[in-house]
C-alpha cells in the first residue's frame, strides 16, 4: 500500500500520561516505514492543524522520546476546540487543505468524548471527499468518562495522587484536634462525573474513621441539610471531618453551588465548590475550616504514576497506529478488563460514532444510598487502575523532564485566519 505521513495531535486537558501515548504512537509508527513516511505533531492541537503549525518528530531520537514518554503535561502543546456546527465547512476544508499539503494518510486524535465526536466527523468527511484519510481517536481524560471503554488513560494517575492526598491531609488533620472541631475540604475535578471525587475514598481503605468521611459527587443532589448532620456527626465523634467535593455538585434545583465564569459561547469554568461547603460548614456549625483545590497538580504529577495507567497509555498509543494501518478509521482503542487483582486488561477497538458526546457516570451502585459518599464497589472498580510506580529520573533533588526537540515543518499554505 501508498506510504503516507501520519500526524498525531493532542486535545482538551491534558494527564500526567499524555505524552506516554504520544510517544508510543511515535515509536510504533516508526516500526512501518514501508506505510509510514514522517511523523508528525500539531502544536495545540487541532488549531495547530488549522494554522498548519506541525512539528517534525524526526527529531526525536531515542533519548528524547524516552523523556517525552515519562513527562507530564502535554509536549506538542492541547487546546479546547470543537468542531463547528455553523461555518463547519469552512473549518473542515482547511483541515484536509492541510491534509493534503503534507500528504497525511493517518490522523491519530488524542483526547476525550468531543475528540472522539471529532473523529468520527472527520473519518465521514474523508470518505464523503474521497480523501484516503484514516482518523483514529486515542483515548485519554482524567475524568474517566469516555463510553466504551473500562477505563481512560489519565485517570488512574490522578486517581493515584488525589488519593494519596486525601490519606496524607487525613493524617495531618487528625494530629491537630482540637476542642473546637476541624473540617478540611477538598475539591477536585469533576463537572459532570464523581470518577476523581470517589477516587479519594480509597485513602481510608476501609476504615470508617479513616478520611475522607464525606464523599460528595455530582450523581447525587447535595441535601445541605443531610450534609451538614453528617459532618457535626463526624465532628463529634472524631473532633474532624475530611471531604471530597467534586466541583460540578449541584443542588436540587439542578444549580451549581459554585462556578467562576462563563465564557461567550457560554461554557462554565468551575472552581470554589469546595471553598463555599467549606464556609457553610463554618457559618452554619462552627467549625474551624481549611479547604484546598489541586487543580492542574491532580493531573500533572509525573513524579507519582501509576504504572498500570502509564501501561495503558502506551497501549492505546501503540493499538490507535495499528487501526489506522489497518485501515480501521472512525474507531479508538478501547481497554477491556479482564482481571483485578493483579490488574489484567487487554485493548479491544470500539466505535467512535457510537459512543461520541456521551458521558460515562458513576454507577448507582458506586453512590452510597444518601449520597453523602461512594461504596466498596467503587473502591473496588478504582483500585486496580492505581497500582505500581514508575520511577522517574531526578536531577538535584526534582523530576528531570529535560528538554524536548521541538522542530516547525516548513508551511506551505496561506496563513489561517479565524
Amino acid at each position: 500500500m501508498k506510504q503516507s505521513n501520519l500526524l498525531y495531535a493532542h486535545s482538551g486537558g491534558v494527564t500526567a500520561v499524555i505524552n506516554a501515548s504520544a510517544a508510543a504512537v511515535i515509536a510504533a509508527a516508526r516500526t512501518r516505514p514501508e506505510r509510514v513516511g514522517k511523523v508528525f505533531a500539531a502544536r495545540r492541537g487541532i488549531l495547530g492543524v488549522l494554522a498548519e503549525d506541525l512539528y517534525d518528530t524526526e527529531a526525536f531520537d531515542e533519548e528524547a522520546l524516552a523523556r517525552l514518554m515519562l513527562r507530564p503535561g502535554g509536549a506538542f502543546g492541547s487546546c479546547r476546540f470543537d468542531l463547528p456546527s455553523d461555518d463547519g465547512q469552512r473549518v473542515t476544508d482547511r483541515l484536509f487543505e492541510v491534509f493534503a499539503a503534507h500528504d497525511i494518510g493517518y490522523f491519530l486524535y488524542n483526547g476525550g468524548n468531543g475528540s472522539m465526536d471529532a473523529v468520527a466527523r472527520l473519518h465521514d468527511a474523508a470518505r464523503e471527499r474521497g480523501y484516503p484519510l484514516v482518523c483514529v481517536g486515542v483515548p485519554k481524560t482524567v475524568d474517566n468518562d469516555i463510553v466504551g471503554t473500562d477505563c481512560c488513560p489519565g485517570f488512574g494517575s490522578a486517581a493515584k495522587y488525589l488519593a494519596t492526598s486525601m490519606l496524607e491531609a487525613g493524617l495531618d488533620i487528625a494530629s491537630m484536634v482540637g476542642s473546637r472541631g476541624s473540617v478540611f475540604v477538598m475539591e477536585v475535578m469533576g463537572r459532570n462525573t464523581g470518577w476523581l471525587a470517589a477516587a479519594t475514598a480509597l485513602a481510608a481503605n476501609g476504615d470508617p474513621d479513616a478520611a475522607p468521611h464525606i464523599v460528595l459527587v455530582p450523581e447525587a443532589t447535595f441535601d445541605e441539610e443531610a450534609f451538614l448532620a453528617e459532618v457535626r456527626r463526624v465532628t463529634e465523634r472524631l473532633g474532624y471531618c475530611a471531604i471530597t467535593v467534586a466541583e460540578g455538585i449541584r443542588r436540587p434545583d439542578g444549580s451549581l453551588i459554585m462556578e467562576k465564569s462563563r465564557d461567550p459561547r457560554g461554557y462554565v469554568q468551575l472552581g470554589g465548590a469546595g471553598s463555599a461547603i467549606a464556609r457553610m460548614i463554618h457559618e452554619r456549625l462552627g467549625y474551624k475550616h481549611h479547604w484546598a483545590i489541586p487543580d492542574y497538580l491532580q493531573r500533572s504529577a509525573g513524579h507519582w504514576l501509576s504504572a498500570v495507567d502509564h501501561a495503558q497509555a502506551v497501549a492505546v498509543g501503540r493499538a490507535a497506529v495499528e487501526l489506522a494501518l489497518d485501515g480501521h478509521g472512525g474507531v479508538f482503542p478501547a481497554i477491556r478488563r479482564l482481571a483485578d487483582a493483579p490488574c489484567r486488561w487487554e485493548v479491544a477497538e470500539e466505535d467512535t460514532g457510537r459512543i461520541a458526546n456521551l458521558e460515562r457516570r458513576l454507577p448507582p451502585a458506586f453512590v452510597r444510598a444518601d449520597g453523602l459518599h461512594v461504596t466498596q464497589a467503587a473502591c473496588d472498580y478504582i483500585r486496580p487502575l492505581i497500582q505500581g510506580e514508575v520511577a522517574q529520573a531526578t536531577r538535584d533533588g526534582l523530576p528531570d523532564y529535560g528538554p524536548l526537540p521541538l522542530v516547525m515543518v516548513p508551511r506551505r499554505l496561506a496563513r489561517w485566519v479565524a
